[in-house]
This record gives structure tokens, C-alpha cells and sequence, in this order.
């Protein structure tokens, strides 16, 4: 078994010998890929077609839910040009007594910066491209310096991650930014 899988932009996976047809949860350790034409609808489709993978946290349920009342095409956000998946390191308190803080977040990018997309609703992202980024190592103390470095993730990194982050997605629509 290779240790890389991809996620197509159909949802499917597949490893070196083609698509995964069954067993997906002996992948969530490998180094994932992601195709080109990926999108946050990709992701939920993937989690449709192998069930094993709804089963893997609490918010699947409620977020399966939400994906399938958006509609079926257009949902995207004009002020992004993608999503990026990507992994920070905090070291805080150095110098002195540190502590370090890793996580992944789905963000926003505009221009070359990204932004929390918290405030906004599923409808307008899951047709949005989405890709793999760098991580940020962010070291706060007496000065603040930031580091970026390319990394791998795994498709557990990857699904656990995304579906914390549309966890918060949960704002009544009055409080929801439209553009």
C-alpha cells in the first residue's frame, strides 16, 4: 500500500493503483493530495462516498445536513479566489516558560492574504477551489516572528480539520455577512 492518496475533484480517493473503492479509514494516515479541481463540495462528497468517514467525529451528521440543503452549483464567495487548508504552529511565552499549539484551519484567500471565513454561510463556499497550504510557524514573544514552511498533511488531518472548522458555522442568518 503507497502512503499518498488523492482526493478527485468527484469526491472519490485514490492511491497508486486507481480508486479506492472500500476501506478508506486504512488511508487516513497517508500524505494527502489534492487535484486541481477540488473544491469544499468535493470534500463532502468524498465524506458522502465513504461512510466510515461520517462516522469519524460528532459534527459530521449536522454537516452533511447543511451540504445537502445548498444548491447544487454556484456557491461561491466573490472576494475569494480559493480556500486553503493549512496547519499553524504557535510557540507562546518564548522566552520563558513556552508552550506550543499546532492546528489546521480552512481560510479564505484575498489577493495573497487569508481570512477567517467563520461569518459565512455554507452557500457560498462549496464550489470554491481548494488547495493544500504552507505551514505557519508563529513564535510570540518579547517580538512576534512568523516562519513559513512546506509541509505534508494526512487525510485524517485533512477531514478532521475541515469539518472543526465548519463546526462554527453555525450563526443564525441574521448575523451572517452577505455580499
Amino acid at each position: 500500500m503507497t502512503n499518498r492518496i488523492t482526493l478527485q475533484a468527484d469526491g472519490m480517493l485514490a492511491d497508486d493503483a486507481g480508486a479506492v473503492k472500500a476501506q478508506p479509514l486504512k488511508y487516513l494516515g497517508s500524505q494527502l493530495q489534492v487535484e486541481k479541481d477540488c473544491t469544499l463540495r468535493s470534500y463532502f462528497q468524498m465524506i458522502e462516498a465513504y461512510e466510515p468517514l461520517a462516522r469519524l467525529g460528532d459534527f459530521f451528521q449536522i454537516l452533511l445536513q447543511q451540504y445537502r440543503r445548498c444548491p447544487p452549483q454556484g456557491c461561491l464567495w466573490p472576494d475569494y479566489s480559493r480556500l486553503e487548508f493549512a496547519k499553524v504552529v504557535e510557540m507562546i511565552g518564548f522566552p520563558g516558560d513556552p508552550r506550543l499549539e499546532i492546528y489546521n484551519g480552512l481560510r479564505g484567500v484575498k489577493g495573497g492574504e487569508t481570512e477567517e471565513i467563520r461569518t459565512l454561510p455554507l452557500e457560498v463556499l462549496m464550489d470554491m477551489p481548494i488547495r493544500l497550504g504552507r505551514l505557519k510557524h508563529v513564535i510570540f514573544g518579547d517580538n512576534v516572528d512568523t516562519f513559513m514552511f512546506d509541509t505534508v498533511y494526512t487525510l485524517f488531518e485533512f477531514i478532521d480539520g475541515i469539518a472543526w472548522e465548519l463546526s462554527f458555522h453555525g450563526a443564525p442568518p441574521e448575523c451572517q455577512i452577505r455580499s
